[in-house]
């Protein structure tokens, strides 16, 4: 079981969570229970339960350090160390940084980042974006030399977002060539980290 490390912020967390349950009313105290009894009844163990409000708290700790706004405009979900991230970001380097560091976070093995940037043009950019980060996909899946679901692929007006864990700079190297080749492709940021890099453990 993971055992994450207690900030004072993830401290003050705790203990206020209940207080604001409280204060919002009874209820929503029965919809806190109902969660916790659905939360014991599904395949999850009580174990990884445990796990997983440790990630989301840490999580939130370190989205508090880098800045307010992010703290509390994007939602954190997490199953089995399967995190999801919801929400809005007003930029799409935001959204990429909030990935970025819901990796950082010891146990996490997947993030799906779903937070919406509102500064998309219109349905054709979106479309041609979807096509860009779909055909980037595609291109990692075929390479043997690439192990793909270790990366997460996103692009916003014509500049690819790469986010994940590298096995090592060959692999990385490899991923942005294809990234770069890719017609219509301004620019490549990558956000990856190696598997050996030390923040992964901190």
């Amino acid at each position: 079981m993971i055992l994450p490390r207690r900030s004072p912020i993830a401290t003050t967390l705790v203990l206020l969570v209940p207080l604001a349950l409280a204060a919002c009313g009874p209820g929503l105290l029965l919809g806190a229970g109902a969660t916790a009894g659905i939360t014991v009844a599904q395949e999850r163990s009580v174990g990884d339960a445990i796990d997983d409000t440790g990630i989301k708290l840490q999580i939130k700790d370190r989205m508090l350090e880098k800045s307010s706004e992010m703290f509390f405009r994007v939602g954190i979900d997490s199953v089995e160390g399967r995190v999801l991230l919801t929400g809005s970001v007003p930029k799409p380097e935001d959204r990429v940084e909030a990935g970025r560091i819901a990796w950082t976070v010891a146990g996490v093995k997947e993030v799906f980042n779903e937070l919406e940037v509102r500064d998309r043009t219109g349905v054709t950019d979106y479309f041609r974006d979807a096509r860009i980060s779909n055909e980037l996909r595609f291109r990692l899946l075929a390479d043997r030399n690439v192990y793909a679901v270790n990366y997460n692929v996103e692009t916003v007006n014509k500049v690819i977002f790469l986010t994940g864990i590298a096995r090592d700079q060959a692999e990385l190297d490899r991923v942005t060539g294809h990234a770069r080749a890719i017609g219509g492709v301004q620019r490549v940021v990558s956000y990856v980290v190696l598997r050996t890099d030390p923040r992964r453990t901190s």
